[in-house]
């Protein structure tokens, strides 16, 4: 049987509008009582009563059992997700950037108080992949999970590679378009793709990893010179989170630019679609696609949750209780092409074996081997102005 949900919701912006536009035209046992919001005097497309700006409205009431999430502010989502948790309310919500870097702890709160936190539309939009990794993946020999998390960076790359706009252009395009923010560093500095990837990591592997020890670099220093390398060698650009299990006891996480050849199914994900691509020993590769971003589409993931919240359903983290093996680890090598202005940097920098290099008049670049904690302890070296990273196949 299904439960009567009573919602409060904090958060009406195009997620918010997508998932009630959504509501509205099914049946679903459940209704929306309160929104909390921040701004009280912009114009609303429904009644006024019905908006509020006092949390306390939605987490203070006892008639409302289940807090909807939907804001920007990663801390502020943490402070309402917390404590409607641990009042006996279940959640949902929708922010990577909180669920990433409190997971440990939401989890640990959910065991201690019986409630369920739910969150498949903080990790690319409409996909279901928390649920199948959570779910289906269980038993399964996962060998790794990647693919092109962040609709922004990869609009920006379709735009370079398919119409040959300039990097530039194609940021300014979609920022008009709404695709990436004014100031878009979260998007196409990698930061985004990241604390999904580690959300993806603790359901894949049963690790909890701090995202800021992850290694993100991203496409903002991406220059024609980059382009071309890659136009010749018949590659494209796009920006990848992996995971890996690298050994029966270790886990490496890295998001990076990587070049990637016609043969990759990632290869004609475009626009601002999301692909993930799942590796496993018996059902090998398995490959999700949809809509990455937007109102309806990450509305729908958000409905999802609730819809699963009617009939009780819970991430059990199942793996947590079992990976106590796993680590994370960033010793692992890696191929890659670093286009760098200075030759100092090449003093400054250790790669294990250099394979080709490249003396131009405009540029210049060598492609080698480096291991991952080697970017990472380097990585304010590696990404100033001038500089540029990528994963070869």
């Amino acid at each position: 049987m299904s439960k009567k949900l009573t919602i409060g919701m904090f958060g009406f912006g195009v997620v918010g509008q997508g998932l009630y536009d959504i509501i509205k035209t099914k049946n679903l046992n459940l209704e929306i009582k309160k929104f909390v919001i921040k701004n009280a005097d912009k114009k609303r497309s429904l009644p006024a009563e019905l908006f509020t700006t006092d949390a306390n409205a939605i987490l203070d009431d006892p008639e409302i059992n289940t807090v909807v999430e939907l804001i920007d502010d990663a801390e502020a989502a943490f402070e309402i997700t917390k404590r409607a948790l641990s009042s006996g309310k279940n959640g949902v919500s929708a922010n990577k950037k909180m669920i990433a870097t409190h997971l440990q702890e939401l989890t640990e709160l959910q065991q201690q108080y019986g409630t369920s936190l739910l969150y498949e539309g903080a990790v690319c939009g409409s996909i279901p992949i928390i649920r199948n990794l959570e779910e289906y993946y269980d038993n399964e020999l996962l060998h790794s999970v990647s693919g092109i998390f962040n609709g922004s960076s990869n609009y920006i790359l379709s735009k370079v590679f398919n119409e040959g706009q300039s990097y530039a252009d194609a940021l300014k395009k979609a920022q008009e378009l709404g695709f990436a923010e004014t100031n878009p560093i979260l998007d196409v500095g990698g930061f985004d793709p990241k604390y999904k990837l580690t959300i993806v990591a603790s359901h894949a592997y049963g690790i909890f990893v701090n995202p800021d020890s992850i290694l993100n670099l991203g496409i903002d220093k991406l220059g024609d010179a980059d382009i071309q390398f890659a136009r010749e060698k018949n590659y494209k650009i796009k920006l990848i989170p992996y995971a890996k299990e690298i050994s029966n006891s270790e886990v490496v996480l890295y998001v990076l630019p990587r070049f990637i050849n016609k043969d990759n199914i990632l290869y004609n994900v475009e626009n601002e679609n999301n692909g993930v691509l799942v590796k496993a020993a018996f059902a090998d590769e398995q490959f999700f696609y949809g809509k990455g971003a937007g109102g309806h589409p990450t509305g729908s993931a958000v409905l999802s949750d609730i819809a699963a919240l009617r009939y009780g359903y819970r991430y059990e983290y199942k793996k947590h209780l079992e990976s106590q093996e796993l680590q994370y680890s960033t010793n692992y090598d890696l191929k890659v092409y670093l286009r760098y202005e200075d030759e100092e940097l090449l003093n400054k920098v250790t790669f294990k074996n250099i394979s080709e290099r490249y003396y131009g008049e405009h540029y210049k670049y060598v492609i080698g081997t480096i291991n991952l904690q080697e970017i990472l302890d380097k990585k304010e070296l590696i990404n100033q102005e001038g500089n540029f990273l990528a994963e070869l196949p």
